[in-house]
């Protein structure tokens, strides 16, 4: 029986987020940049690739993956690198789910080291730290992976630099902070809309990170400054404090994202985000540290690496750290008598 896709996958949870990378299976994706490639993937013959995995019944609502695709200094798989010798990143990544493909995805880049060391794609000693360079549509990032007898122990995500982009921007009657972690992020206390991170309450953070988004479309604090296809609220961030002090946090949250989508993780761009929004105005940003929980229990450990500046922000570059698990490897076929074609969505 000939199916009309055959797709392997290999899959990952990143602190309870799902994270499936396709190693065959999907068609070239032209551009000259991983960023040019996110606006090619929505071609119907790359995008039905995407529905496959991510809909139901292969996937679901909340599912989330990756293609990978050349890096940028090797547009065509082909080149020995850029001019001026600067080595060539590892992997090149197009970050999708349910709805489309989105900017960046920190848990998705942790689960990237983590299957580039344990899958061969670069090389990487049984015990210490090896470092996998991969290029997103909103940049190159790093993912330094810690081995201690060829086992994974952890995954440190070095993010692109991240800033705040505007304070108590009023929002469905409460004020939220706007800032940028590689995608934009509103984030606002849950209790202000009467609601705690919890799973009991998903259902009430899930309709209120929707109202926001929709609340904040077309604001100016939703603009990317320098490339409008890094722009849009991307995602809403609900926390609680756990007991902060000083500049170090402790908080837990859930990330509402894309069309009401949730982030089992403690979400890392967003943590990112985060971050940058409790740096911002400190007399020494890089000693403003979050611990972040997710609600489904897991944990990222955000520092700030480096003080910096981006389009005209003062910035911070973010480091990450957590842990990725493989969940399975598949093969994924579409039948081609099958009236559901490459699936559907219930919400």
């Amino acid at each position: 029986m000939r199916a009309v896709h055959d797709v392997r996958t290999v899959d990952y949870h990143t602190a309870g987020e799902p994270f499936r990378i396709v190693v065959s299976g999907a068609p070239p994706i032209p551009g000259a940049t991983v960023l040019d490639r996110r606006t090619a993937a929505s071609a119907p013959e790359v995008d039905a690739v995407r529905r496959l995995l991510c809909h139901e019944p292969r996937g679901h609502a909340d599912m989330y993956g990756c293609f990978l695709v050349p890096p940028d200094d090797l547009p065509d798989g082909l080149s020995d690198g850029p001019p001026g010798g600067s080595a060539p990143a590892d992997l090149g990544v197009l970050f999708w789910h349910k709805d489309g493909y989105s900017t960046a995805c920190g848990h998705g880049t942790i689960a990237l080291g983590a299957y580039a060391v344990e899958y061969g794609l670069v090389p990487a000693a049984e015990d210490g730290e090896t470092t996998v360079e991969i290029d997103v549509p909103s940049g190159r990032v790093q993912a330094r992976v810690r081995r201690a007898g060829g086992v994974v122990e952890a995954v440190t995500f070095r993010n692109v630099p991240s800033y705040a982009v505007a304070g108590d921007v009023p929002a469905c009657g409460v004020t939220v902070d706007v800032a940028y972690g590689g995608a934009i992020y509103a984030s606002a206390p849950a209790a202000a809309f009467g609601l705690a991170v919890t799973p009991e309450d998903l259902p009430g953070l899930i309709a209120a990170g929707r109202s926001v988004k929709a609340a904040l479309e077309g604001h100016p604090a939703a603009r990317h400054p320098t490339d409008d296809r890094l722009s849009g609220i991307y995602g809403v961030i609900f926390y609680d404090d756990l007991g902060s002090e000083g500049d170090r946090h402790h908080q837990r949250n859930v990330t509402v994202f894309a069309d009401g989508e949730v982030d089992r993780s403690p979400c890392g761009s967003g943590t990112a985000a985060r971050l940058a929004s409790l740096a911002e105005g400190r007399p020494d940003p890089r000693a403003v540290t979050l611990r972040h929980e997710g609600i489904a229990g897991g944990v990222f450990l955000a520092s700030v690496a480096a003080v910096t500046e981006e389009a005209g922000h003062p910035a911070i570059v973010p480091e990450i750290e957590g842990t990725a698990f493989r969940t399975g490897e598949h093969r994924f076929v579409l039948d081609p008598r099958d009236p559901l074609g490459p699936g559907f969505t219930l919400r």
